[in-house]
C-alpha cells in the first residue's frame, strides 16, 4: 500500500494534504466528516445497506490528512457479489463508499488523489471490478459508466443513471446480472453477558 500512496503523492505533490491508511483511531472523525460532507439522511441510502454490520475490504480504507494530521477525507471500498455470471456464480466486486472530503477543502484535488490511491490500490490487490452510486460526471473521469452496471440492480431505491462500474480486468462484468449483496467480513459483535 505504501508504494500506491507515495505513487499517488508524487502524482498530485500535494502540501495541504497527505494520504494514510484509516486506523482505528480515525472512527469518530470519519464519522463526523461523514456527516458534515454528507447530511443527516446518509444512512437511509441503499448503498448504506449493504455497508452495515460489514468492515471495508482489506487495506481498501483510505483517509486524506491534513499538516495536523486531522482526517479531512475518506473513501472506502467493500466487498460485494455483482449477481451472477452465466454460470450462477457470483461475481465478486467492490462497492466503493462514501467518499466525503470536509466542506472547507474541496477543490484542493483531495476526492480526485483518494479516488486514483483506491483504484490503484484496488487493481494491485487483484480486485476484477468497482460499482459505486454516484454523480456521473465526477465519476466518469475515472472510468466509471452506468453501461456495466445495466443488468445489476441495489437493493432498494436508487437511480439507475447514478449506478456506475469501473472494470479493472477487462470483462468482468460482461456476464453479471442480478442484485448486488454484500459479502465483506462481519463487524466483530460483542460478547452478550448474561443476567446472572
Amino acid at each position: 500500500m505504501a508504494a500506491v500512496l507515495d505513487s499517488v503523492r508524487a502524482f498530485f505533490a500535494p502540501s495541504t494534504f497527505t494520504l494514510d491508511l484509516e486506523n482505528a483511531g480515525d472512527v469518530v472523525a470519519r464519522e463526523n466528516l461523514l456527516d458534515r460532507a454528507m447530511g443527516p439522511d446518509r444512512r437511509k441510502k441503499s448503498s448504506e445497506k449493504l455497508r452495515q454490520g460489514r468492515v471495508p475490504s482489506d487495506g481498501l480504507a483510505l483517509v486524506a490528512r491534513d499538516r495536523a494530521g486531522h482526517v479531512i477525507g475518506t473513501v472506502r471500498l467493500w466487498n460485494i457479489e455483482a449477481g451472477v455470471d452465466r454460470e450462477t456464480r457470483p461475481v465478486e466486486a467492490l462497492l466503493l463508499g462514501p467518499l466525503a472530503i470536509d466542506p472547507s477543502y474541496e477543490g484542493k484535488g483531495i476526492g480526485s488523489a483518494l479516488m486514483r490511491a483506491a483504484i490503484m490500490e484496488a487493481k494491485k490487490r487483484g480486485h476484477g471490478a468497482i460499482l459505486l452510486v454516484g454523480d456521473a460526471p465526477y465519476y466518469e473521469r475515472f472510468g466509471f459508466f452506468a453501461s456495466k452496471t445495466r443488468h445489476l440492480v441495489m437493493p432498494g431505491p436508487f437511480q439507475r443513471d447514478r449506478f456506475l462500474a469501473l472494470e479493472l480486468k477487462d470483462g468482468w462484468l460482461d456476464s453479471a446480472a442480478g442484485m448486488i449483496v454484500a459479502s465483506g467480513r462481519k463487524l466483530a459483535q460483542p460478547p452478550i453477558s448474561k443476567a446472572a
